[in-house]
């Protein structure tokens, strides 16, 4: 096929299309052979935008006996034999992304919606009854009428959960009425033949997961951990021609190419053996427009993370110093009222598994590429000093500038700017990490060689910068003073590593006064 004539399926959720309109597809039908042939309930939690959609329409495809839509694929050649293959099955399909779900009954809205449109095949229920009740009757009137048991298919089920974060008593009340409906699913058993639920997050007090006690929850199963998102193997035996297509056009071999793409893109781990996946989303769209960039996070960060994050002072540093770490089962359940958020920036994809402790059994967890800790890393920088755009006097590209031509004193202003735009806090006291995240969170966006509480044989660098033609050795105090910041760069021998490097050195102690929350103190030596 020529490379004019492959359609890539950026933006395509639903697999009947893909296949009717001859887009380039992923095949990950085995997953679902395996799957379809067991009588057990699953649950699947992904990031956004990581294929859990185009998931759920194979799986419907597949229960409405489409054959010829999956004629090629590996399923196709798993059911040759199979007599009872590609019967109809009645399938309720449920899609939680359609709305908008911050006002209050508008969660209701979307479920009365959808049981409209069952009625019109399975015929009129009671109109009174509660929603729960009037599922219950869809799903026993398809039984009744095919004579098969239904297939219940339920996408993104937490937006309704995560998008009212923050209103107690909605958030409450959307359980409540996750709860009267969905604990249908366990009373209908007998008409039930298969049931997949997917969404970000793993709402550890929803009553999908108390009601369904056979719940088998894969999120983190070797068996599928590459169910969604698109491996190296495959995006290299599928997406050949665009990859030396984007090679082309940013001036690259092919090898160069897939090891940006790599760096990019790649990373996520979903279990400790698990090959490592692609964000589909990223990776589609790179090859569409022949360009690297940070595609998923156009699609917006949620407020709620990056706002949660700053309250609570968390450490930005913790981010890439290896201690950050979890059991599964933080990992997998999600409380709305767990004041730890790193559980649900691992769910959310800002986070992944980095390395496993077998003894003890905890993951340690980092960012999975360069696209999600630039990208996070921008999102939550206005958070601790607020407008960070060109011309406020505090933009990274003018840091960059600065730090690559040896400015000092361009420097020393920019940081003092972004150091007075930390707001006050309302009700306890600054912390010293407040303002050593915001110059690591600042320093980090820069691209640049960044090493921030990095261990010697001696002690710890406060933080290391390096550029093409300088070396920038930082120390931190607060309260205290400059010099004696300095002085510790010093004492512990910080520049010894780059004893016999020809950049010029710069050691720089930098004091915070809590009071003021300035900068109060500024001291420079070169080398």
């Amino acid at each position: 096929m020529e490379l004019s004539e492959r359609k890539l399926p950026v933006g395509i959720q639903s697999f009947e299309k893909i296949k009717e309109n001859h887009n380039l597809y992923v095949d990950k039908t085995e997953y679902i052979y395996r799957l379809v042939h067991t009588n057990v309930p699953y649950f699947l939690s992904r990031p956004r935008r990581f294929g859990k959609s185009l998931l759920l329409s194979c799986m419907k495809a597949y229960w409405e006996g489409k054959k010829e839509l999956f004629e090629g694929l590996k399923i196709s050649e798993l059911e040759r034999d199979n007599p009872d293959a590609w019967q109809p099955y009645p399938v309720f399909y449920m899609d939680f992304n359609k709305a908008n779900f911050a006002d209050e009954g508008a969660l209701e809205a979307v479920i009365k919606v959808q049981l409209q449109e069952w009625e019109k095949i399975y015929g009129e229920t009671s109109q009174e009854a509660p929603l729960g009740a009037r599922f219950g009757q869809l799903l026993k009137a398809a039984f009744d009428q095919t004579g098969r048991r239904c297939a219940v298919l339920v996408d993104e089920y937490d937006k309704p959960l995560l998008e009212t974060v923050g209103n107690k008593n909605l958030i409450e009340h959307n359980k409540a009425v996750f709860k009267g409906f969905f604990s249908t699913l366990k009373s209908e058993d007998a008409h039930i033949q298969f049931i997949f639920i997917t969404g970000v997050t793993k709402f550890s007090k929803v009553s999908i997961f108390s009601d369904l006690n056979q719940l088998r929850d894969i999120s983190m199963s070797t068996d599928y951990s590459e169910i969604c998102g698109i491996t190296e193997q495959e995006m290299k035996d599928n997406f050949g021609p665009e990859i030396e297509q984007l090679a082309e056009e940013q001036e690259l071999s092919v090898e160069e190419c897939l090891g940006k793409l790599k760096k990019e893109y790649d990373g996520y781990h979903f279990h400790q053996k698990g090959k490592g996946v692609y964000n589909p989303y990223s990776l589609l769209n790179a090859f569409a427009d022949r360009e690297f960039d940070a595609y998923w996070f156009e699609t917006g960060t949620p407020t709620f993370l990056v706002r949660h994050l700053r309250e609570a002072h968390f450490d930005a540093r913790k981010f890439n110093d290896d201690t950050l770490c979890a059991t599964k089962q933080m990992l997998k359940d999600y409380r709305d009222d767990n004041p730890d958020i790193i559980p649900l920036l691992y769910q959310t994809g800002y986070l992944t598994l980095t390395g496993y402790n077998r003894e003890d059994r905890t993951y340690n967890l980092g960012f999975p590429n360069n696209e999600v800790q630039y990208g996070f890393f921008n999102s939550l920088l206005p958070e601790y000093v607020g407008d960070t755009g060109a011309g406020s006097g505090k933009d990274i590209l003018s840091l960059k500038r600065y730090m690559e031509a040896g400015n000092l004193e361009n420097i020393r202003n920019l940081f003092k700017a972004l150091f007075a735009g930390i707001p006050y806090p309302v009700k306890e006291d600054p912390f010293e990490h407040d303002f050593q995240s915001v110059f690591y969170i600042t320093l980090t966006l820069l691209g640049q060689y960044v090493h921030c509480e990095q261990h010697t044989n001696t002690g710890r660098i406060g933080c290391t910068v390096e550029t093409n033609k300088f070396i920038y050795l930082f120390e931190f105090k607060r309260d205290d003073s400059a010099e004696n910041a300095l002085k510790q760069i010093n004492d512990m021998h910080y520049a010894d590593p780059y004893a016999a490097d020809k950049r010029k050195l710069y050691k720089i102690g930098v004091n915070f006064d809590s009071k003021t929350r300035q900068m109060a103190g500024w001291k420079v030596e070169e080398r």
